[in-house]
């Protein structure tokens, strides 16, 4: 018979994800938001919204390089490579810093109105996607440095997907996702969500699907890519910011601020949770680097300790 200790030793090793590294980021106090990545430098960027500071993390060596200070309640962060560009999003005031990728001085910003908020990186189209206002996405040019277009929405926009020649936004204010053409910026549908709190978003690529995580209620939906066909949902934790596809394992990965991440494993139009991690209360952001095989969460001060990212490796 096991002991105590040897018995939990074999339930850790049965997990989904195995804790490897708690990467401290200094004095950092308040609600950390998003994150992006330098694969090029195996850089971590992580939005410290509550803290007015972008962090950098070395993830080669599991250590921090330094906390760029002076930024305005940061939200969205994302690194353009052929430009070597930080882009990072402000809610406060609305602007979009550019920082170059070596040693972080600022280049530029371009000034968007209010409540700058997700960014996403579209490497083949060389642009720039930035969610802001009561109700708009920015296309911003890395070249120019200048924003090119604005796509008008019902409502502030959360998480947004770039599925080929479309973006698929959620809109939790007015309980809907909106289909834009990415080329025209014009609006092509609406799918309406009889969930509230559709904050979180991924996409599904090789199984055409398209992931939305609700706060009210706490539930993982999945919908069809072509036309928002309902196609499964399952229960998860509650305050869910964050959701990604790990497609080596037919699995998702749900990051909540009630302390969890939620593990699913999928088999063809069935989700099914295989696993509850504890994590701490707030960290409701994360980011999946399928190139790195890890899981990384963002855990503010706390009770659980010091402000880090923990990082998670996927078993097996």
């Amino acid at each position: 018979m096991l002991s105590g200790a040897a018995a939990a030793a074999q339930s850790e090793d049965k997990r989904p994800l195995r804790l490897e590294a708690k990467i401290l980021l200094g004095d950092v106090q308040g609600r950390i938001d998003h994150m992006a990545v330098d694969l090029k430098r195996q850089r971590l960027f992580i939005a410290e919204l509550g803290n007015d500071s972008v962090g950098v993390v070395d993830l080669a060596n599991h250590t921090l390089i330094r906390t760029i200070h002076g930024l305005n309640e940061p939200q969205g962060v994302g690194y353009e490579l052929s430009t070597d560009t930080l882009f990072v999003a402000n809610a406060r005031g609305g602007s979009v810093s550019l920082l170059e990728g070596t040693e972080y001085r600022t280049t530029g910003r371009i000034e968007l109105g209010s409540d700058a908020d997700n960014v996403r990186i579209d490497a083949a189209a060389k642009r720039v996607v930035v969610g802001f206002g009561d109700g708009g996405l920015a296309v911003l040019d890395p070249l120019t440095r200048s924003k090119v277009r604005s796509v008008p929405l019902k409502a502030h926009p959360e998480s947004f997907q770039l599925v080929q020649d479309r973006i698929l936004v959620n809109l939790p204010d007015a309980h809907a996702i909106a289909v834009v053409d990415g080329t025209s910026g014009k609006q092509l549908a609406t799918w309406p969500m009889d969930k509230g709190g559709n904050f979180a978003m991924t996409a599904d690529h090789e199984r055409g699907r398209i992931l939305v995580a609700f706060r009210n209620p706490a539930d993982l939906g999945v919908f069809d890519l072509a036309n928002g066909k309902s196609i499964a949902n399952a229960e998860t934790c509650g305050d869910v910011d964050d959701l990604f596809v790990d497609a080596k394992r037919s699995r998702v990965y749900v990051s909540c601020g009630a302390g969890y991440v939620d593990v699913f494993e999928t088999d063809a139009a069935t989700y099914r949770r295989i696993a509850r991690i504890p994590t701490a209360a707030g960290a409701r952001t994360s980011l999946f680097l399928p190139e790195l095989d890890r899981l990384l969460v963002a855990v503010r001060a706390g009770p659980a300790g010091p402000a880090a990212i923990w990082v998670f490796k996927p078993l097996p």
